[in-house]
């Protein structure tokens, strides 16, 4: 939409609708600002899509990602002067509704079946798991990424190891060395870091060394 001073807003067609927008139409303050803000969701809204189109991600992750504050652009040669910066009063008014706007973004998209933290969970905890990581590493992937603690259980029931996993790493690990009570320490640190609990690590060590007293 184009306004008599030249400047020029992108806003979508349900927004058009929902605003009676029209050619020649004159805006009241009130009206204006919606448009404004209709544009705000507009931008948002591409940047959470091709966001998106990149990787899967959290609400969290996302909501992240699009309230960051835009980059201020310097012009090496640029004569004219910079205006200050907002004071901080400013500042904080627009992350919070930069921030308000990107929530209503997501919400936007988890309707339309884009945003899902439960599948986003899945992902994440299967690919670590392939990694060869446990379930405690899963659990911090989990953490970090902002996905609520409803969805960590399915996720990790649905890509809990079938302990083969553990066996070769701690075997890799030994790299056919004796399994001495020295190498064993450095292998359950090892698989201690890879994200495995005490009882995991305890049993596979102790099947190692049964293996080596029957060969």
């Amino acid at each position: 939409m184009w306004f008599e001073d030249g400047s020029l807003v992108r806003v979508g067609e349900g927004d058009v609708v929902s605003l009676s927008l029209y050619a020649g139409k004159e805006l009241t303050e009130d009206e204006a600002a919606a448009l404004t803000a209709a544009a705000d969701r507009g931008k948002l809204m591409e940047k959470a899509v091709d966001l998106l189109s990149l990787r899967p991600l959290s609400r969290r992750e996302l909501i992240d990602k699009l309230s960051q504050p835009p980059r201020r652009r310097r012009k090496p040669n640029a004569k004219t002067v910079e205006p200050p910066p907002p004071d901080p009063e400013t500042l904080r008014r627009q992350s919070e509704a930069l921030r308000e706007t990107a929530e209503g973004v997501a919400d936007r998209l988890e309707e339309l079946g884009l945003l899902n933290d439960g599948e986003y969970a899945k992902t994440v905890a299967r690919h670590y798991a392939a990694k060869g990581y446990g379930v405690r590493r899963l659990r911090d992937e989990l953490y970090l990424r902002g996905v609520p603690r409803e969805f960590w259980d399915d996720a990790l029931a649905e890509a809990e190891p079938d302990g083969s996993g553990i066996e070769q790493l701690a075997r890799k690990k030994l790299r056919g060395a004796e399994p001495t009570r020295e190498n064993l320490k450095k292998v359950s640190d090892y698989l201690a870091r890879r994200g495995f609990g005490w009882e995991e690590i305890s049993a596979a060590l102790e099947r190692l060394r049964s293996e080596e007293e029957t060969e």
